[in-house]
């Protein structure tokens, strides 16, 4: 009989320590991401040609961190989501505390459209007007500071070389 009930008690310590213990659990974040690439990548608008030094998020945790816990974005930065491939994207802004414009860039390398002045710590849906490749997050009103548009070319490394016409 007690050898009946030490193989219960063992068991139900088993079975009560063993599966907490080996549930991976998601790595809290701590504070904005930091180490990702940086790399350049301009829009070519009517007013002449803008650039960014852009850090890039081309893996499925830096682009789930994002610009979450950032208290700032300076001028002439920004992040680059890359899909890798077309899809239709959705953001939000849960944990993010700086208001930004995020831009919407088709594979073809032309924006596709703009979300300007998101919304800090919003759970709210931004959509892609359709697929993209990648979206741009800039400062809150920069896009418009610039005269970023729908249509305009995009150039960075992952989009395609556009051909001088003869």
């Amino acid at each position: 009989m007690i050898k009946v009930l030490r193989f219960f008690f063992l068991a139900f310590l088993a079975f009560v320590a063993i599966p907490s213990a080996s549930i991976a659990q998601p790595v809290p974040i701590q504070g904005p991401q930091r180490g990702l690439k940086v790399e350049k990548l301009s829009v070519s608008t009517p007013s002449g040609v803008r650039s960014f030094n852009v850090e890039v998020a081309d893996t499925p945790r830096s682009r789930e961190i994002g610009m979450m816990w950032r208290t700032e974005v300076p001028r002439g930065t920004g992040m680059l989501f890359d899909f890798k491939t077309p899809e239709q994207a959705t953001f939000w802004m849960e944990n993010t505390l700086v208001s930004l414009d995020l831009i919407f860039i088709r594979a073809d390398g032309r924006i596709a459209n703009i979300a300007a002045n998101a919304q800090p710590l919003s759970r709210a849906l931004i959509p892609s007007d359709g697929p993209v490749l990648a979206v741009l997050e800039i400062g809150a009103g920069e896009s418009r500071r610039l005269g970023l548009a729908a249509g305009q070319r995009v150039t960075h490394r992952i989009f395609p070389a556009v051909r001088a016409k003869k």
